[in-house]
């Protein structure tokens, strides 16, 4: 079956008397369907949320009683943007943009996908109608209208009840946010910031990203290299906290209680804290008793090292 479709070419705001059943919000913070009954001489808005940065369209989804089949072409629906004020419930006089205007389909439940951005991949098919561009979100909210387009409307028609829904399209991205710490003896020192192996140039900035598993790097000559991965949800923002580092390497011991340590030739006092060296060759002696054991270290820049001593007994049967 073929359906005509016919978009409004009007620029101009038209003035409109109409019965307004009250509003219909969709925001992030419920992304289930709102709805509302409408007959065919009545209408709802479709206002936005303050937060539609995960929006990428609204879905208005008209559900129909089964005597509606019999009356194809009876009924049209029409949306209209750019409201001169928002209205209250009951009769209302405006003046709005006509966006859409389209007879209505026989169908049980017809649905519309109204794109708020660009490159939304919303596409009509045989499920789904996509009537218009790309709406502004400053053009919300929308009017939704259902009206006669024949004459001499009976008794059924005149009481059948629609319900109407929306509820938001979301795209498949989240929002990144980093915030650093620096340590007190390197403030402000420069650095740079990867993610998925491209450089950010502004990494205060909230960063969209598609869902899924994601890997920053952060390189530095004054601090230490971070590597890590994070998860992206939909329509969520993660916020990670960075702590940069100092890049002196950091050395740990780990032995017996009775275990003597030396660094270079001096003694390690408290065996259980971090040391921290210069980059270069140093010397690890651990002794217990007459016995000992030499180690030598190539320390780098920026990494941290566990020294342990191991000690093992073998057991040998003939």
């Amino acid at each position: 079956m073929v359906f005509l479709f016919f978009f409004s070419l009007r620029i101009e705001a038209e003035p409109l008397r109409v019965i307004i059943r009250g509003n219909l919000p969709v925001s992030l913070e419920n992304t289930a369907k709102a709805s509302l009954p409408l007959s065919y001489n009545s209408s709802a808005l479709v206002s936005l949320g303050e937060d539609t940065r995960f929006f990428k369209g609204v879905e208005l989804e008209l559900g129909a009683p089964s005597a509606w089949l019999s009356y194809q072409g009876s009924l049209a629906i029409a949306m209209y943007s750019n409201l001169d004020h928002i209205p209250e419930a009951g009769v209302a006089d405006l003046d709005a943009k006509r966006i859409v205007f389209e007879p209505l389909p026989a169908k049980i439940q017809s649905v519309y996908q109204i794109p708020l951005r660009r490159n939304h991949d919303l596409r009509n098919s045989p499920y789904v109608s996509v009537p218009v561009g790309v709406i502004p979100v400053t053009s919300f909210p929308l009017l939704i209208r259902l009206m006669p387009v024949i004459k001499g409307m009976n008794e059924e028609l005149e009481t059948m009840n629609f319900q109407l829904s929306a509820k938001p399209i979301l795209g498949d991205e989240g929002i990144v946010t980093l915030s650093f710490r620096w340590p007190e003896q390197l403030p402000g020192k420069p650095f740079t910031v990867l993610i998925d192996d491209v450089m950010i140039e502004n990494p205060g900035e909230g960063r969209f990203l598609k869902e899924g598993e994601h890997h920053l790097v952060i390189l530095s000559d004054d601090y230490r290299n971070e590597n890590r991965r994070f998860i992206i949800e939909r329509a969520k923002v993660l916020e990670l906290s960075i702590e940069l580092k100092d890049p002196t390497p950091v050395i740990y011991f780990e032995a017996p209680e009775n275990a003597r340590i030396f660094l270079n030739n001096e003694a390690v006092l408290n065996k259980t804290a971090p040391y921290l060296v210069e980059p270069g060759t140093h010397e690890v002696q651990f002794r217990i008793g007459d016995y000992g054991i030499f180690k030598t270290l190539q320390v780098e820049k920026g990494k941290t090292y566990k020294v342990s001593m191991e000690v093992d007994v073998s057991v040998h049967e003939e």
